[in-house]
């Protein structure tokens, strides 16, 4: 097998993640002030963490598939 064949799923999963991630996360920071939308989550600003979630899970399948890559290089396959 040669080419896209040999794509790890992992990687395209792992940017996805780090895409919704980021949007999030930028959305947690803009609405940061904003009590009254917070207020249902005791507080808690859930769009903030949960885009820190999915960024720390997008780089995790991201670098294991770019782990992966490496070792088939090193191999020789």
């Amino acid at each position: 097998m040669s080419g896209s064949a040999e794509m790890d799923l992992r990687f395209p999963i792992g940017l996805l993640f780090l895409l919704l991630g980021t949007i999030l996360t930028v959305f947690g920071v803009v609405t940061n002030g904003d009590t009254a939308m917070y207020a249902p989550s005791a507080g808690v600003n859930i769009n903030l963490v949960w885009g820190v979630v999915l960024i720390g899970f997008g780089l995790v399948m991201t670098g294991l598939a770019l782990r992966a890559v490496t070792r088939r290089r090193r191999q020789g396959t």
